[in-house]
């Protein structure tokens, strides 16, 4: 399998360069560089991706942990990741994936139809691209998705949302479900500690919500004193409710520290309960806590009647009370998702797989 694979997102500017149209990072290069997510390098008269069919790694988990817990809950996903990152995030906690610069750490090789023949082989109801960003190899992503597609099985992108129009089209249009990292709300934040900005990443998930037909549920890594004011986690949750709506589950998970934030202290679990509160005082149906044990933070409520329809120990379900079809049993409420007769209970297991080409 080829390591280089032709890509078409790019296009020549006046002065010799070659433009990336993947990010709104608009990488310009000469021959030979590589772009800031390293892995979009300039071979020729062209850009391509050099870590096509080359992963860190794959394992089986359960959904809940992307986190989805309104996509087919207590099924298994087999997960993967490649190398490099469209973004700079100071506080990475996949650092050692998403910044490694050693193509040698790609160590599992793997077609797309090997992929979906793995996933089916182990009864995994999905597939997701996750540990670094999808969106630096989405012709891979894609390949895979449709391969996935073929065997009936889903596909799921676990993201930054930093990225161009048509990329951003093409790529989720073959994708069927999205945790998108929010991972603040001023474009302040965005730029001192991811090196990026806020308006690619609304525009995205606003294209995912009412452009498509793709589950949304969104995640926000709270810092302590970086992004977790009652002002900022007030303007997040209103600006979810009032332009994505109320049924969009939101995800607040705890910072450990980590790459170039070591200093910087984990977020308390009392902050987090604080951001649940705003949030469902915003008017947010499906509020959830990652990252600590907490019980009201794990359980999926009916938002009508607020009986409790899937109760989770971490990742385990305890106990679903979810209706056929997905409806609260007690007031015949719809509950939002993607939902199949039964759920399942893949557990908190995380099952290394070795996939061959």
């Amino acid at each position: 399998m080829s390591e280089h694979h032709p890509t078409h997102y790019w296009h020549r500017i006046e002065d010799g360069r070659i433009q990336c149209d993947v990010c709104p990072r608009d990488c310009k290069l000469h021959e030979g560089q590589r772009g800031a997510c390293f892995v979009r390098m300039r071979e020729g008269d062209e850009i391509v991706l050099t870590t096509y069919g080359r992963s860190s790694g794959f394992c089986i988990d359960p959904i809940e942990k992307k986190p989805l817990n309104h996509f087919y809950p207590g099924s298994s996903v087999l997960s993967f990741g490649t190398a490099g990152c469209n973004l700079a995030c100071r506080f990475c906690q996949n650092s050692d994936i998403s910044k490694t610069r050693d193509m040698d750490a790609l160590m599992d090789q793997a077609s797309p139809e090997a992929i979906a023949a793995a996933a089916a082989r182990h009864g995994c109801r999905s597939v997701a691209f996750t540990y670094n960003d999808p969106v630096i190899f989405l012709e891979y992503a894609m390949d895979v998705a449709d391969a996935c597609h073929a065997h009936n099985i889903k596909t799921v992108a676990v993201s930054a949302g930093y990225m161009h129009e048509k990329a951003r089209r093409d790529f989720y249009s073959k994708i069927d479900a999205a945790n998108i990292d929010l991972k603040g709300f001023t474009d302040d934040f965005y730029f001192k500690l991811t090196a990026a900005h806020l308006q690619p990443v609304l525009d995205t998930l606003l294209y995912l919500k009412h452009e498509t037909d793709v589950w949304l549920e969104i995640t926000t890594l709270l810092i302590p004193g970086k992004n977790d004011s009652d002002e900022e986690l007030t303007a997040l949750s209103n600006w979810v409710a009032r332009e994505l709506g109320r049924d969009v589950p939101l995800h607040f998970s705890a910072f450990h520290p980590a790459h170039k934030m070591l200093d910087t202290p984990r977020t308390p679990p009392e902050t987090l309960s604080r951001a649940r509160k705003i949030a469902m005082k915003a008017g947010l149906d499906y509020v959830y806590l990652g990252n600590v044990h907490d019980a009201a933070g794990d359980t999926t409520f009916c938002p009508h009647c607020h009986e409790p329809l899937i109760e989770r120990d971490w990742y385990d379900i305890k106990r679903h009370a979810l209706a056929q079809g997905g409806f609260c049993p007690g007031c015949g409420a719809a509950i939002a998702g993607r939902f199949e007769d039964g759920i399942g209970n893949f557990g908190c297991r995380r099952v290394p797989v070795t996939i061959g080409q």
